[in-house]
């Protein structure tokens, strides 16, 4: 499995408009609560925004990411990171925790990531986290692709994956975890650049891949934007996405 190719990140275009999520994924680190000499890896890091409140807990942290250019944004900070693809954890047993903010959707091998994140886990190490769960953006979603379909491009599937909780609990029971917790959360959304500018930072990459030329995608996204007026626009002019998490804990038994 390689890294999904629709998983193309601009870091200031990303800084500048998804700060929300690093912003929201505050009561996951509160889940997490690292502790001061912990060592930690942060799995699917970014630019290393909330990795720096594992570091300010008093944790060893290693940001791992599998996009050079959100990497190097993370090094920027003074960070322990480094290009790793998810799917191909190589770490041995040396964590205490791992962590994952908004990530695991994009690895589309989840039982590779689950062994991955195992091994990497002292005994009794716990792995905590959150990714958008079965639901998500849904309605953001149909709009996208009708549009491409509108406008005769073959949109084929929006590679990620949103579990429901049964089925993450499964794969991670099956890697050997204990007290696998999972739950879903809707959490509607505000999206600070809007409809078009979520599109520019999230869904470059599909748009490539839908074979949408670089001089029509942000044409793509205001019609894509204007599909969703009713549904996402409030009254004071701001963009409410219909984002669904999936939270999640577990250990490794000793």
């Amino acid at each position: 499995m390689t890294v999904n190719a629709t998983s193309r990140w601009d870091a200031a275009d990303y800084g500048k408009n998804a700060a929300f999520v690093p912003a929201l994924g505050a009561p996951v680190v509160e889940l997490l609560a690292p502790k001061p000499g912990e060592r930690i890896l942060d799995l699917g890091a970014g630019d290393g925004a909330l990795t720096v409140k594992l570091v300010e807990a008093g944790a060893t942290v290693v940001a791992a990411d599998a996009s050079p250019e959100m990497i190097a944004a993370a090094r920027e900070r003074g960070l322990d990171a480094h290009v790793v693809d998810g799917q191909k954890l190589a770490f041995g047993p040396e964590f205490d925790a791992v962590f994952s903010n908004a990530a695991l959707h994009w690895m589309l091998d989840p039982a590779a990531v689950a062994a991955g994140v195992f091994a990497a886990l002292k005994p009794g190490g716990r792995f905590v986290g959150e990714m958008g769960g079965h639901g998500n953006i849904a309605t953001l979603r149909a709009a996208l692709h009708a549009e491409l379909a509108a406008r005769g491009y073959p949109s084929g599937s929006d590679p990620q994956w949103y579990a429901a909780p049964q089925e993450f609990t499964d794969i991670y029971t099956a890697a050997g975890f204990v007290d696998v917790e999972a739950r879903l959360i809707p959490r509607p959304t505000s999206l600070p650049a809007g409809v078009a500018g979520w599109l520019h930072t999230f869904r470059t990459g599909f748009l490539d891949g839908a074979g949408v030329p670089d001089d029509e995608q942000a044409d793509v996204a205001a019609a894509v934007e204007r599909r969703l007026e009713a549904a996402f626009r409030q009254p004071d002019g701001t963009w409410l996405a219909d984002y669904v998490r999936l939270r999640f804990s577990m250990r490794k038994p000793f």
